[in-house]
């Protein structure tokens, strides 16, 4: 099949290498402006661009994908069917029924739970056991269309956003081209998504990985492995911000030396390679951390330079 493919970041990259090595001619990749990025203001360009460079597929990069213009010059590109994942900008109408095939996307969740820009993170947050990607009819909705295919994956009792990234990225590579054979032949029924079932969730950004002692320290627990590599779960110390990277959640009575009465955010015990934290219900338990402007260690490393304490109340 001729594809024209829309992606921008490293989730994007495994499937398109997956569609070339398959066989497609993918006529043109379609990616986000190259931006600047940290300190230095260096111009970098998306991992989507970079996998296109590598296999001299032609670039286009629109600030607006929808404009006539930006219309007019995917025009040129021949294509059976756009395929799109995680690009960053709304297609129009007009574009999602350009292509033989039309538009499909590749979505990390199995639709209709999990609808937006964060799936991959929520679905740790939530404590789900399990999630997948769906390759996906596109239409005029914010991934509302209708169901082509579906692949489940397991999470694991530590899964980080980006462990489950990496697992849901292969997943999403090996499935468009088990699907994009099907489409040709004609072999899928649609199916349309249950909007009983939907849910939505917002994009990430650096206020919610602040931590609030009152919660449950599971919730905790799994906002710090849902929020890891970004934006990251945070607390402050002294007006200094703190991250946590590796934590437990325990039972009050299972952390030695804890009380019921502790204010959450109290620290109740230190031990040679972690510390408690007390919360709403339950202990927290912190292996791992870093201090602002300082590198990632771990508890032990981080208390043999540090001052903390049992009582010590944290931010």
């Amino acid at each position: 099949m001729k594809i024209v493919y829309m992606g921008t970041p490293d989730f994007s990259v495994g499937a398109l290498e997956a569609i070339i090595r398959a066989g497609h001619e993918v006529t043109a990749v379609v990616t986000q402006p190259d931006k600047a990025k940290g300190r230095s203001g260096q111009v970098q360009c998306s991992p989507v661009k970079e996998c296109a460079l590598r296999h001299k597929i032609p670039v286009f990069q629109p600030v607006r994908i929808k404009t006539p213009e930006a219309v007019s010059e995917l025009e040129k590109y021949e294509a059976d069917v756009y395929v799109v994942a995680a690009f960053g900008q709304i297609l129009s109408r007009q574009i999602l029924e350009m292509p033989k095939f039309g538009c499909i996307n590749i979505h990390a969740s199995l639709l209709p739970k999990y609808r937006g820009a964060a799936p991959i993170n929520q679905c740790i947050i939530d404590g789900e056991r399990e999630t997948g990607v769906t390759i996906m009819q596109m239409d005029a909705g914010v991934d509302t269309g209708d169901i082509l295919t579906q692949k489940k994956v397991i999470l694991e009792d530590k899964e980080t956003a980006q462990t489950l990234f990496d697992k849901l990225a292969r997943a999403g590579a090996d499935l468009i081209v088990e699907t994009l054979p099907m489409i040709e032949r004609g072999e899928i029924t649609p199916i349309k998504q249950d909007e009983r079932l939907a849910s939505h969730v917002k994009m990430m950004d650096k206020s919610m990985g602040r931590i609030d002692w009152s919660q449950d320290a599971v919730c905790i627990e799994r906002l710090v492995r849902g929020l890891d590599p970004w934006p990251s779960a945070y607390m402050f110390y002294r007006g200094k911000s703190v991250k946590i990277w590796s934590s437990d959640a325990l039972e009050r009575d299972a952390a030695a030396g804890t009380e019921d009465a502790a204010q959450p955010g109290t620290i109740v015990a230190v031990a040679r390679d972690h510390f408690d934290v007390a919360c709403g219900s339950g202990i927290l338990r912190i292996y791992e951390l870093q201090m602002e402007g300082k590198k990632r260690m771990d508890t032990r490393s981080f208390l043999l330079g540090s001052q903390w304490k049992a009582g010590m109340l944290l931010g």
